[in-house]
């Protein structure tokens, strides 16, 4: 038996075969979005603005499907399509999508399909920063249950505030769309042939941590609250939803015209909608006491907690919520908003797409100690994600020279990414949640042992790697296998299906102690900047960077390695 998972990223659609009984990943095609700069749309106006066309989710949704079943055909003898038992389907978030009464996109309306505004919100889109901030305001002052469950803080990549904003700059948009829907949970309704949004089955992962969904307050927030924002908005929340699923429920089984479409078996189960990181946790064998993060254009951290056991709300992060990784687990998530798409930016950016350059400047950095560039990066080059929830935030370098190297600020970037990331990991276990170790997964994960071993030494934990290169995709297709009746539950599934690389990161004391004093600078202009603190004195930091620059280059030698 095998089963299929759909990952649809912020660049391409990637479609995974596996085979049910060991997690063999025996085909798999990716493809590129058609529009936009690489998928995305933006506005030459503003720069906040990212949306998709979804038009290419059903372009790349066929063809990758397609093309990784003939590629399983060609490298795998006992593969049949006939023996595919369930798809499972990942995508980026907060990605809502305008649709009209019959769940059609409303940019496929000819009148709206030069519209930016009448395309998917993509994650990354940040014009709503003024409507999260409102929302955040307004639910302190009169439903502070409703942002407790998210952090305290509502963020402009989420689905309220996307919404609002909409009906604030695109009325005419607002009003032709009949409903909004995640494509977390579009996508599996056009496959299971769903033609009206109220009948979509919606997954608790996108509701429960960017839409302020809880049962316990009776799931939405209230007419009443939606109408203290916009009463148009409280119109629109009974065209939404009513009830989630978690992921051991399907979103409905596989309609006849994309079995027809894709070649699969008509009637085998489709998974409940996720987020790619969500199902990327699933695809790493998430446990208690586990880090995942997933490391692409940004990085998401996910943990789980029994929900026996349950946990404190948690200031600054994505959310808690029951069952949005593993069913009977407190889902966990926080994240930064930008770690790949800073080292893209610093590779075709500065580098100018210089591959040998760029293969230098990493031998050149690796060479470095820690607190050898005499540099401390902030990473907040599109926006902070976790712990202060501000896209308004922006990167910082300190500590430049005349003697400073392009190699002293690649490593720097690395280093402030990893301090990010150690902010993260101390927040969650100041509420009393164990982490024991770390799971990465991303092709940086695999590829770059050099930023590994830096966040194994500034976080002071063990680093793996995951076994698959496309966890997100073998998520969402393990939830299939589950619903397909080749495993008992996720649990069973993840034994069978999920590994981990050889390769193990430890922490080197030497390189640890340097980050700690390096740490406590990152967190005075992580404060300061970040406004956790109204009087930081930030006077010492620059002549603190210039002593450890020189200390470490008396000591002589090369940086310490595992």
């Amino acid at each position: 038996m095998y089963s299929i998972g759909i990952d649809f990223g912020s660049n391409s659609v990637r479609a995974l075969v596996v085979r049910c009984a060991d997690g063999e990943e025996v085909g798999v095609s990716v493809v590129d979005y058609p529009s936009g700069d690489q998928g995305i749309l933006y506005s030459s106006r503003d720069p906040f603005v990212a949306r998709q066309n979804p038009a290419d989710y059903i372009y790349g949704l066929e063809l990758s499907v397609r093309n990784a079943l003939a590629s399983a055909a060609a490298h795998a003898t006992d593969f049949s399509a006939r023996n595919v038992i369930g798809i499972g389907v990942d995508t980026t978030g907060s990605s809502p999508l305008p649709v009209d009464p019959e769940n059609r996109p409303l940019a496929s309306d000819q009148r709206f399909k030069d519209n930016l505004d009448a395309q998917c919100w993509l994650w990354k889109d940040h014009t709503s920063f003024a409507e999260a901030q409102w929302i955040t305001e307004r639910s302190a002052r009169d439903r502070p249950q409703f942002i407790a469950k998210c952090g305290s803080t509502y963020s402009s990549e989420w689905f309220w505030a996307k919404i609002w904003h909409c009906l604030n700059v695109a009325p005419e948009v607002f009003d032709n769309a009949y409903s909004w829907v995640e494509i977390a949970d579009w996508i599996p309704s056009v496959l299971a042939g769903v033609k009206e949004p109220a009948a979509i089955r919606r997954g608790i992962c996108a509701a429960g941590h960017k839409a302020l969904y809880s049962e316990e307050w009776g799931g939405l927030p209230d007419k009443d609250f939606l109408a203290s924002l916009d009463p148009r908005l409280s119109a629109l929340r009974d065209r939404l939803y009513r009830e989630t699923f978690d992921a051991s429920q399907p979103a409905g089984t596989l309609c006849a015209e994309w079995a027809d479409r894709l070649g699969l078996p008509e009637g085998i189960p489709i998974a409940i909608g996720a987020f790619d990181v969500h199902y990327g946790a699933i695809g790493c064998g998430v446990t208690e006491g586990m880090l995942v993060k997933v490391i692409g254009t940004s990085t998401c951290d996910c943990a789980v907690v029994d929900v026996s056991r349950g946990t404190a709300d948690i200031p600054g992060i994505c959310g808690i919520v029951p069952g949005s990784i593993l069913p009977g687990y407190l889902g966990i998530e926080a994240g930064q908003s930008a770690v790949g798409d800073i080292f893209k930016w610093w590779v075709e950016g500065v580098c100018e797409g210089d591959a040998a350059l760029h293969r230098k400047l990493t031998e050149e950095a690796a060479v470095l100690k820690p607190g050898e560039s005499g540099l401390l990066a902030l990473d907040w080059n599109n926006g902070n994600r976790t712990i202060l929830v501000d896209q308004l935030l922006t990167g910082l370098l300190v500590g430049q020279t005349l003697h400073t190297s392009r190699s002293d600020i690649y490593r720097a970037l690395i280093e402030g990414t990893a301090f990010g990331a150690r902010a993260i990991i101390e927040r969650i276990r100041e509420y009393g949640v164990k982490i024991d170790r770390v799971v990465c997964t991303g092709g940086i994960a695999e590829k770059n042992p050099l930023l590994m071993q830096i966040y194994a030494d500034v976080t002071g934990c063990t680093m793996q790697v995951a076994g698959s290169s496309q966890t997100c995709a073998l998520g969402a297709a393990l939830a299939a296998s589950v619903l397909g009746k080749a495993h008992a539950d996720l649990a069973q599934a993840q034994q069978a299906m999920t590994s981990l690389r050889p390769e193990v990161y430890e922490p080197v004391a030497e390189n640890a102690a340097i980050y700690d004093e390096l740490y406590g600078l990152y967190r005075i202009l992580h404060d300061g900047f970040g406004g956790l603190r109204t009087s930081v004195d930030m006077s010492t930091v620059m002549k603190e960077l210039l002593r450890l620059k020189s200390a470490q280059a008396q000591d002589g030698g090369r940086a310490h390695a595992h």
